[in-house]
């Protein structure tokens, strides 16, 4: 039987969204290509600039920093200047942070150029998933949306590659650093060929135009009704005019809420950007060299996109729900054989390589099932009068929980060893799998409008 996205592509003007889509996601690239190069770039900077543990993790954290704001000022951008040119600020910011990393003299400028990374990188990635999920149709929105997702790991995948290309090279960390600019500037041009967001047009009073966009992304599907949808979303606008941070605390919304930060808390907590920003350091205390290590880790980031494809492909046919679960429950079995592997010292001198096979199941199971399953959710749960304000309450709290994990891991390791951090981010994916089984719905296959209605009871 035809997988449900792919059937879907294949009907309409599905194809033209997927290239819009793509433009889109190039934000999930920026931060991808960001959170991976640090890993290999920080073996050298922190040789040459002489940087300590704190200066090592606040160069990596300080991005976190910047995009906790950046998340914070996005929701309010991408209501008032749309979702579309939102994205083509955060781009061009992220050039510009892009070259002054690269140009940095000393850890002070460099810290300051990756909090104005951070900047874009928040606000990326909280407009990206927002603006696909209001393009697609309800049948292939889980693989649409989850580009983004897709672009984040084939960002890292190829910040691992940069990272090998030039780690021999002379200025090496500053070419790692300054490559960013490119992906920072295709998304700022790209978002300029892509039309606003329909949903945001009948926001702003531009029903006329949200009608073109839609007649335009539905030609061709034989099981569109542009001016139903078109009454679904006027409906819903009519609601979220005036919404404030304070609609958040509402009997219905609330709920909602704790799934969203629940998610949030739970990608970062289980460990997984310690894996990415630290996996070369991870790799080195295996016992292989700098070179070695980064080599590795290319071996991690294509892992990465492989298995976040597999969930493009299964989101609209097996479901939200089951790939979390699935995924979550994966990621457990690869942190507590970390655990034991840095617990057991015999493992350590005579199976080196298992070190790598549970990093590699560990991304596996993280790629198919928290990674991309956390932001499409929070594009699809809450109602649209308060969804701007909640997925960007639920992406601040993501980055930072972010922040704490990648500013504490190195210190943890210090404190409770290698084997007692992978232990403790044992336990609360095991924590998390319960909270999921018990409380995460499933939305696949349904219009943002009807899940508003079956989540929050309304039913007029």
């Amino acid at each position: 039987m035809a997988n449900g996205f792919v059937s879907a592509l294949r009907e309409g003007n599905n194809a033209l969204i997927a290239r819009m889509a793509a433009i889109a996601a190039i934000g999930g690239l920026l931060f991808g290509y960001d959170t991976g190069v640090i890993s290999g770039a920080l073996l050298y900077i922190g040789q040459e600039m002489h940087a300590g543990t704190f200066e090592q993790e606040a160069i990596v954290s300080v991005l976190l920093l910047g995009a906790m704001v950046g998340a914070v000022g996005s929701g309010w951008l991408a209501d008032r200047i749309s979702r579309r040119w939102t994205k083509v600020l955060s781009g061009s910011v992220y050039f510009v942070g892009a070259l002054g990393s690269a140009l940095s003299v000393d850890a002070g400028m460099l810290i300051g150029f990756r909090f104005l990374l951070g900047l874009a990188v928040g606000a990326a990635s909280f407009v990206s998933p927002m603006y696909i999920s209001e393009l697609a149709l309800p049948r292939a929105r889980g693989g649409l949306t989850s580009f983004n997702q897709l672009a984040i790991t084939i960002g890292i995948a190829v910040s691992y590659l940069v990272d090998f290309a030039f780690h021999d090279v002379s200025d090496n960390w500053r070419w790692m650093l300054g490559i960013a600019a490119v992906p920072g500037a295709a998304l700022a041009i790209g978002m300029l060929a892509v039309p606003h967001s329909p949903r945001w047009l009948v926001e702003a009073g531009r029903t006329g135009q949200a009608r073109e966009v839609l007649s335009r992304l539905r030609k061709g599907d034989p099981h569109a009704d542009v001016e139903a949808e078109l009454a679904d979303i006027r409906r819903s606008s009519a609601q979220a005019r005036g919404s404030r941070l304070s609609d958040l605390r509402g009997r219905r919304v609330r709920p909602l809420l704790w799934i969203g930060i629940g998610l949030a808390v739970a990608q970062q907590f289980v460990g997984v950007n310690t894996v990415i920003y630290y996996a070369p350091k991870i790799l080195s205390a295996t016992g292989v060299s700098a070179g070695g290590a980064i080599g590795q880790t290319v071996f991690i980031g294509v892992t990465n996109v492989v298995f976040t494809v597999v969930a493009i492909l299964l989101l609209d046919r097996v479901g939200r729900r089951g790939l979390l679960l699935t995924g979550t429950a994966g990621l457990l079995v690869g942190l507590a054989a970390l655990a034991v592997f840095f617990a057991v010292a015999p493992l350590q001198h005579q199976a080196p390589w298992l070190a790598l096979a549970a990093l590699l199941l560990y991304m596996a199971s993280y790629a198919v099932g928290l990674g991309p399953v956390f932001w499409l959710m929070i594009s699809e749960i809450f109602p649209l009068r308060v969804r701007s304000v909640a997925m960007s309450a639920c992406t601040v709290v993501n980055w930072a929980a972010n922040f704490v994990v990648s500013l504490t891991f190195l210190t943890l390791v210090d404190w409770i060893s290698r084997s007692g951090t992978f232990l403790l981010y044992a336990v609360i994916a095991a924590v998390a799998l319960v909270l999921f089984w018990w409380r995460v719905p499933e939305t696949k296959g349904r219009s943002l409008e009807d899940i508003e209605r079956q989540l929050t009871g309304d039913h007029t």
